[in-house]
């Protein structure tokens, strides 16, 4: 029996609600890893990138960059991991605020993954809207 696989713009997968598109981009140098979340909003048209660098498991940086649509679609790296509503995005930069200033001087592995969590979206059965 054929799995129906996840198509990213159906509207009943996520019960008409409306979603953005979500990315990552993941890689290391000298021993730091860069870790960039993307969500893409059209009101206004931008990309917002988070970008936390981490060193040993401790946050060392973190800051958001904007820029255009077309500016993100020439970057290499990047792959759509999920997406996510608005309502879930602003958990997701609230709880980054809160992990910024809590992992400067201790590790934070899990508090970071499970963040990224949040902006996953549970598949809602058919008529259970």
């Amino acid at each position: 029996e054929e799995v129906p696989s996840q198509t990213f713009d159906n509207k009943d997968y996520f019960c008409g609600k409306e979603t953005f598109p979500v990315y990552e981009s993941v890689f290391t140098e000298e021993g730091e890893t860069i870790r960039k979340i993307a969500v893409e909003t059209e009101k206004p048209p931008q990309i917002e990138i988070h970008v936390w660098t981490i060193r040993k498991g401790i946050l060392r940086h973190f800051y958001v960059e904007k820029m255009s649509k077309r500016e993100f679609e020439e970057l290499p790296y990047f792959k759509q991991i999920t997406r996510t509503t608005p309502s879930q995005w602003k958990i997701f930069s609230e709880g980054e605020a809160q992990i910024s200033q809590m992992c400067e001087s201790r590790v934070c592995r899990t508090e970071l993954e499970d963040l990224v969590k949040v902006l996953y979206l549970e598949k809602s059965e058919k008529g259970h809207c």
